[in-house]
């Protein structure tokens, strides 16, 4: 594996290098303390994993990584940097991770080995709820799916509300917004509720829903999430954030406007 290390700061390269030659799986590491050299060589050489830092004159980390990936679409980003709060900027270039400086040996090893390898470093969880792009639940590895389009939309606007209870009213107002909450279209309710019921109940997912008199809810430490990771700042899930959130719903907009601004800083268009 090739890698190379970017940072305006000699000692730095210096260090950071040396570390990565000591691993086994780096054939080759090189240093840079200019970002355009640093590009000049990537524009003849394959890169495997690019460890760049973020804060640089002329052309900051952010801006390299840009340009590595139209060169090399496979290399991997790590970010090198001394504050955190640059992190959900630098996963809008889609990097694989980001070191905090001081940089630590093994914490260097583990994002190489990971970058490099694109292995999940988190057990499979028993109920997942997908959310980016479209919307899915898996359970055990397995797609659920269900009866009627609606009872899937319902547990994705629970999901959203990422645990908050919804009345019945409010439920109806999302599945139906053109029509009126009269007594037949409760009970087209109750239907939708009952069939999300029995299809959680049947993958064995019945305890990430919660139904009480007048009110439902997800519960959401039943479950993993994409889109809760991301907002407790997991690495892995601000990566895969692509610019869509449970595409298929026009209501989820405002939360995948939100989204999109902690990722990159802007509103999508």
């Amino acid at each position: 594996m090739r890698v190379i290390c970017v940072d305006d700061e000699y000692l730095i390269v210096a260090e950071v290098t040396a570390q990565c030659q000591k691993l086994p799986s780096v054939r080759e590491a090189l240093g840079f303390t200019e970002a355009g050299e640093a590009l000049a060589y990537c524009r003849d050489h394959a890169v495997d994993v690019a460890l760049l830092d973020i804060d640089m004159p002329e052309m900051d980390g952010i801006e390299l990584a840009a340009a590595i990936k139209k060169i090399c679409p496979k290399t991997a980003i790590v970010f090198l940097t001394a504050y955190s709060q640059y992190a959900l900027k630098a996963f809008g270039v889609h990097a694989s991770g980001y070191l905090l400086k001081p940089v630590e040996p093994d914490k260097l090893a583990e994002e190489i080995s990971y970058a490099s390898e694109g292995k999940d470093r988190k057990q499979a969880a028993h109920i997942e709820v997908k959310t980016f792009g479209g919307f899915d639940l898996f359970v055990d590895g397995e797609q659920v799916t269900f009866r009627k389009a609606k009872s899937k939309e319902l547990l994705a606007y629970l999901v959203d509300k990422q645990g908050s209870s919804v009345t019945r009213a409010e439920a109806f107002s999302i599945l139906w917004e053109d029509r009126e909450y009269d007594r037949s279209m409760q009970k087209q309710l109750d239907v939708i509720i009952r069939i999300l019921r029995d299809a959680l109940d049947s993958c064995g997912a019945q305890e990430m829903f919660s139904l009480k008199k007048g009110t439902m809810r997800i519960v959401p430490e039943t479950f993993s999430c994409d889109v809760y990771r991301f907002f407790q700042g997991d690495p892995e899930a601000v990566n895969m954030f692509r610019g869509e959130y449970m595409s298929a719903y026009s209501w989820a907009s405002i939360t995948e406007s939100y989204i999109a601004r902690k990722a990159f800083g802007k509103e999508m268009e």
